[in-house]
């Protein structure tokens, strides 16, 4: 079933740039902002606003991690897999996530609750591991806080 996606915000975001050259960026972050991803049909009013191609469009949403093409979870779990985070043991925490929420990284839970994401760095090296769920920082984690975090939400 495909689902109906209400295109009108845009209006606003389009007037709000209106003959801004190279808006393309925060375009895109305010389009992210209202649905959580990148929808396919605003790809197409994008390119037909800036007179760009839909390839150009998809080549900076795909360039650039903070842009997503599928909708996220309404909370969005950034799991670092720095140096120093990897050290001290990322690795097992992304396994206990994993196995806690039924998905791999990069993937959303069936009830749009999460989604797994892993980061080259979240700028916490000395309290590594670490992760953020939203714009919140867990930090020194282990399997066994990672139990204890998400039996908050869940």
């Amino acid at each position: 079933m495909d689902t109906v996606i209400d295109l009108s915000p845009l209006n606003s975001i389009f007037a709000e740039y209106k003959d801004i050259k190279g808006a393309l960026i925060p375009i895109l972050q305010k389009i992210q902002n209202q649905y959580t991803y990148i929808p396919e049909p605003a790809v197409e009013i994008i390119a037909e606003k800036l007179n760009i191609s839909e390839s150009e469009i998809y080549g900076v949403i795909t360039f650039y991690t903070q842009f997503y093409t599928q909708p996220e979870g309404e909370y969005t779990i950034k799991l670092c897999r720095g140096t120093a985070c990897h050290v001290k043991g990322s690795k097992s925490t992304l396994e206990a996530i994993e196995r806690k929420l039924g998905i791999k990284e990069e993937e959303t839970t069936k009830d749009n609750l999460f989604t797994l994401r892993t980061v080259a760095c979240l700028g916490a090296c000395a309290v590594a591991p670490v992760m953020m769920i939203n714009d919140e920082y867990y930090a020194e984690l282990t399997p066994e806080k990672i139990e204890t975090i998400f039996n908050k939400f869940l």
